[in-house]
C-alpha cells in the first residue's frame, strides 16, 4: 500500500490572494471598457477645441492683414497728398526733379538693353 500524503490546505492568505486575483481578472474587462469609454468622452471635445483655436487664429491673421492693408493705404494717401502739395508749392523744382528722374531711368533702361543684346 502506498502511503499518500494528505493534501495541504492552502493557508488563508494564499486563498485570499488567489481569490483577489481571480476577482481582478474577472473585473478587468469591465474596468477597461469603462476606462476606454471615459477616455472617449474626454477626447470628444478635443477636435472642436482645435477647430475653435484654428478659427480664432485665422481670424486674428485676417484682422492683422486688414489692419496692415489699411495702414499702407493711409501712408500711400499721405504720400500722395504731400506730393501734390509739393508740386503746387514748388512747380519748377518738381518738374526738374521729374525730368532728372526720367533721364536716369531712361539711361538705366538703355544700358540694360545693350547688355542683353550683347549677351
Amino acid at each position: 500500500m502506498i502511503a499518500s500524503k494528505p493534501l495541504r490546505q492552502p493557508n488563508s492568505g494564499a486563498a485570499q490572494a488567489a481569490q483577489s486575483a481571480n476577482h481582478a481578472i474577472n473585473e478587468a474587462p469591465d474596468s477597461l471598457g469603462d476606462t476606454a469609454q471615459e477616455m472617449r468622452h474626454q477626447a470628444a471635445p478635443l477636435p472642436n477645441r482645435a477647430t475653435e483655436q484654428a478659427s480664432a487664429l485665422a481670424e486674428r491673421g485676417v484682422n492683422a492683414v486688414s489692419e496692415s492693408s489699411q495702414q499702407l493705404r493711409d501712408k500711400a494717401l499721405r504720400a500722395s497728398d504731400r506730393t501734390v502739395n509739393y508740386i503746387k508749392n514748388e512747380p519748377i523744382k518738381a518738374m526738374l526733379i521729374a525730368a532728372a528722374t526720367g533721364a536716369v531711368l531712361m539711361t538705366m533702361v538703355s544700358l540694360m538693353s545693350r547688355s542683353r543684346a550683347r549677351g
